[in-house]
């Protein structure tokens, strides 16, 4: 059993930056890929970023390309999402999310962004951006 905890949220005012973590633990780290989600109060849950075992690949939502980093360290089996020029629209739970099933490379890029392609999610972590 993979189990996630994500940490790292919290308030802060537009512009502000927050740093998200996703640790890994009960199992070897080797997933295909990780990913971070959001959901908003009353709206469908949506992919944020994901990364590839070797980081060679990574994906973002458009809106939020030139403001959030994603990266990982196997070494230490956590996943982080570097949140800088929050906007209130940002606001919402985050979710780590892990691709454990064995998957074609050809595969993982048009696979990062769908929930269903993931085996493992975390709790959640609130963000809150005020204006």
């Amino acid at each position: 059993q993979v189990h996630l905890v994500e940490s790292g949220g919290g308030s802060v005012e537009t512009g502000g930056s927050l740093r998200l973590t996703c640790a890994v633990s009960g199992r070897t780290f080797m997933t295909y890929f990780m990913g971070w989600f959001r959901q908003a109060p009353g709206k469908e849950r949506e992919f944020v970023a994901a990364i590839s075992w070797s980081a060679n690949t990574r994906h973002y939502l458009d809106s939020v390309k030139d403001r959030f980093t994603i990266s990982r360290d196997n070494d230490k089996n956590t996943a982080y999402l570097q949140m800088n020029s929050l906007k209130p629209e940002d606001t919402a739970v985050y979710f780590c999310a892990v691709r454990e099933r064995v998957i074609s490379p050809r595969q993982i890029l048009d696979s990062m962004a769908l929930n269903h392609e993931y085996d493992y999610w975390g709790q959640g972590t609130q963000v809150t951006v005020s204006s």
